[in-house]
């Protein structure tokens, strides 16, 4: 189960705001539903089991697919439920924790997208646990996907935040385990764990799916964001291009802020 530190720090933040507010940001949402688009070519059953304030539930169920949107934070569920007034389409959601997703039977969805917790999960059984849950929900065929943050951009990430964080055990400690704890001397965010490529291609591996896509989100553009949004609109269009042509390369994921792995239910 999430800790309540993760559910007190969403009650406190706009995550609605979190992809839209640059540049640099919309990248990541840009390129997530440019490659659904690829990916989901039916219209589908989704979970999405982490739905944060629905910026992808929205999107996909105005492309015509049935959307679930469930969230362990109950602020994402009242905002997604206050802006469903305004949609043509009913969407079910629930304040629910992903680690236990008791109220649906198995193989009841298509896809089931799970676009936080994994980071955010930082024992180990928690994870396996929402893995499971995940899975058994998920018909045979249908597509998994998960966001993860790898851990070597990370460190470079918070050396550039402020100078505290060139801290040797810190780093250590991010660069071996992946772990971060809300009361850990320089943690910088709140429980997390920020995980790799190879670690994600194996854990789908050894579950039975299939992996049909691996890409980076957003690369390194968080890192030099500043420049990013100083870009006119032809500009970012290039760069978003040059990044779609390169983001499942396995050095541009392992350096990227936010990445998306996608695989098939066996």
């Amino acid at each position: 189960m999430l800790d309540n530190e993760v559910v007190k720090y969403y009650e406190n933040y706009r995550e609605e705001d979190r992809i839209t507010t640059n540049n640099a940001r919309k990248i990541e949402f840009l390129t997530t539903i440019r490659k659904f688009d690829e990916v989901f070519k039916e219209k589908y059953e989704i979970l999405d089991c982490a739905a944060g304030t629905g910026a992808y539930a929205f999107y996909l169920a105005d492309k015509g697919h049935k959307l679930t949107a469930t969230d362990i934070t109950p602020r994402h569920i009242s905002y997604i439920d206050e802006h469903l007034k305004e949609k043509p389409y009913s969407m079910e959601t629930k304040v629910l924790d992903a680690t236990d997703m008791y109220c649906f039977q198995d193989a009841s969805f298509d896809v089931v997208l799970n676009m936080g917790p994994f980071y955010h999960l930082i024992d180990e059984k928690a994870r396996k646990k929402c893995l499971e849950e995940s899975l058994r929900v998920l018909k045979k065929g249908g597509y998994f996907v998960v966001a993860y943050i790898p851990r070597l951009y990370l460190n470079q990430m918070i050396a550039m935040l402020d100078v505290k964080y060139v801290d040797e055990k810190l780093l250590s400690q991010i660069k071996t385990t992946g772990v971060l704890k809300h009361n850990d001397p320089n943690c910088f965010w709140t429980d997390t764990y920020y995980s790799s490529y190879d670690e994600m291609q194996a854990l789908f591996r050894d579950n039975n799916l299939d992996v049909v896509m691996h890409f980076a989100q957003d690369g390194m553009s968080p890192l030099f964001h500043n420049t990013v949004d100083m870009w006119n609109d032809e500009q970012f269009d290039t760069w978003l291009a040059y990044h779609l042509s390169v983001c499942a390369e396995k050095t541009i994921i392992d350096m990227s802020n936010h990445v998306v792995i996608i695989g098939k239910k066996n």
